[in-house]
Formats: C-alpha cells, structure tokens, sequence
C-alpha cells in the first residue's frame, strides 16, 4: 500500500504522486506545452484521464480545453507519455524517466521522422524559426564559418509540416506522426463561430472565410490532436477521423486497444494485416536465403 497519494496544481503544471516506502511515483502535465486534446484520454486503461471544456468569457476567445488527472486511479503506466505529441506528459520513478509500458515494449514510441540539412541553409535565413506556430526551432549562424544550425524540441514536435512548406531551399523533410481526415460539414457549423480556430495550436490549420463566415480547413499542417473537436459546440459540425499512426514495432493487446480507439476497427485490422504479412514476407525470404556452407 502506498504511503501517500496527493495531487498538486498551477498554472504551469499538474502533479500527481503515489509515495512508497521504496518508490515514488509522479505524473506530471506541463500545462504550458499541453493543447487539450483528447489521445491521452482516449487511451487510458484505468480512465485515469479527463478532458473539459472551458467555459467561455464574453469578448474572449475561446480556451482550450483542460486536462484533469484522478490521482487515484493513475497507475502510472506511461501510456499518455508514450501517445502525447506535444510532450506535455512525464511519469518519473525515484526522478528518472520511465515510461513502464515502453520499457515491457508493451506499447510503442511515436517517431518524428525530421530531417533537416543545415549544411545548405542561408546564413541570413530564418524562416522556419520565424513560422512554427510552437517555438521549437532556433536558428543561428556563425558569419566567421558561415555555418548554420538549426535546433529542433524534437520531443515536443507534433510534426505539423509548417517549417517544411515554408523553407525556401526544401532543406527539412518531415514525415506526420498522424494522417487522417478533418471534415467541417458547412450546413451545421455555426456563422461567424471561431472556438476551434481559437484553440487549434497549429496556425493555419483552420481559418474563418470572409464570405459565409463558416470555419474551413486546410489539412497540410493538421496533426489531427482533437482539440477542435472537444470544443465545438454544434454536435456532428466537425468529424475527424485518424487512419495511420508513425511508431515504433510492438506487438500487445494494450496497443491494439488503443489503436481501436485513436482510429478504428478498420484501420487496427489494416495495420495487423500489414504486420502479418510483412512477417511472413520475412519469414520467406529468410528459407530462401542460401545456406552457408
């Protein structure tokens, strides 16, 4: 039995602790980096996590939404840690990161595929710092070598594409963590109503046209988080759909729930039925291969 259970808040961050005679254990929500969306909600086998909607303030713009976390059923898993594309999650044990669930490679690791050839970039180029909507990128020059580089927060990267499109030599290449569909159905969007564009992090993504005053999206740079979604107010207004997920091999019962859960039954289906084949692929190759004499 632990010794202790507590819960703390701030502006800045959501701690949560169970406290052992031998170990101790914290989930912590960076607030500031947090979007308020709903995958780590989704997926919690304990149901551990919550997601709500902010009430909205006459002349304001509408907030995203808040990420609650019951203390007690927190199982400290690092299954929101391992799915979180912001990085907004951590789950230490005695203060070291360990998320149990990718330690077991019961559950796998998103992967950023970011590629970035600084060896090119003009010395006085800067757009891609300039244009990510999250502040991850920091560019800097060095006029004695002329040489340039470029740091990405890779862990806090959702891979939203913008520095890619907006780089004007296509020297970043970056390969989306989520594909899928955002659909806003116009006849059911409310006029001159802006509460998911208010709360999308990414700019751009959503924009409010001139003409009808309806929301519309522009889908190159949705990282498909559903924080638009948890913020509409008109039922069926805004569909979004997930189709593949960019992580690392694993083969669990807990990832297949999950993956239900982010996507669908179909798409779980497709990427078993992929995994299936390319193992036996494998398998083949591998009786065809010459035996060494």
């Amino acid at each position: 039995m632990p010794m202790k259970i507590q819960k703390t808040g701030s502006d800045t961050q959501l701690v949560v602790e169970r406290i052992h005679h031998a170990k101790n254990y914290k989930l912590t929500l960076d607030c500031r980096l947090c979007v308020g969306c709903e995958l780590c909600s989704l997926i919690c086998p304990r149901e551990a996590i919550s997601v709500a909607k902010q009430p909205k303030k006459d002349g304001q713009k509408t907030q995203h939404p808040i990420i609650d976390v019951d203390e007690v059923k927190c199982h400290y898993c690092g299954i929101c840690t391992a799915i979180c594309p912001y990085g907004a999650l951590h789950v230490t044990i005695d203060g070291n990161n360990i998320a149990s669930v990718i330690e077991k490679e019961s559950f796998p690791q998103l992967i950023r595929e970011i590629t970035v050839d600084a060896t090119k970039c003009p010395t006085d180029c800067t757009e891609c710092e300039e244009i990510c909507p999250l502040d991850l990128i920091k560019v800097t020059s060095d006029p004695k070598t002329n040489k340039v580089t470029i740091e990405i927060k890779e862990e806090q990267c959702p891979t939203c594409r913008k520095c890619e499109i907006k780089c004007p030599e296509g020297l970043i290449r970056i390969r989306k963590i989520f594909t899928g569909k955002l659909t806003i159905r116009q006849e059911k969007c409310p006029t001159n109503c802006q509460d998911c564009l208010d709360v999308c992090p990414i700019t751009d993504t959503l924009y409010l046209s001139e003409k009808d005053g309806k929301v519309y999206v522009n889908e190159i740079f949705c990282t498909y988080c559903g924080a638009c979604k948890i913020v509409c107010p008109e039922e069926q207004a805004l569909e979004l759909s997930r189709s593949t997920i960019h992580h690392t091999p694993v083969r669990s019962g807990a990832w297949n729930k999950a993956l239900e859960k982010l996507t669908s039954t179909t798409e779980m289906t497709k990427e078993l039925r992929g995994k299936g084949r390319k193992k036996t692929m494998e398998a083949v190759k591998k009786r065809l291969e010459p035996r060494a004499k």
